[in-house]
């Protein structure tokens, strides 16, 4: 899991302005803790990192996602 959220905020960071992120290192400002209940359950692979990335991107720019 650490390595598919390290993975996420790269790619978030390095596509801030296709976002609408306009301070690209909005990111380095505080910190971020993110917390799976059931750690005992494997959640990695692509669609973990997906489903990670376009959460952070939602709680980021304040875009809901359906």
């Amino acid at each position: 899991m650490k390595e598919s959220i390290g993975t996420a905020l790269s790619w978030i960071k390095s596509n801030s302005f296709k976002l609408g992120l306009t301070d690209p290192g909005k990111g380095d400002k505080f910190d971020l803790h993110v917390h799976f209940p059931a750690a005992a359950t494997p959640k990695d692979g692509p669609s973990a990192g997906v489903t990670i990335t376009v959460a952070l991107v939602s709680l980021f720019t304040g875009r809901r996602v359906k």
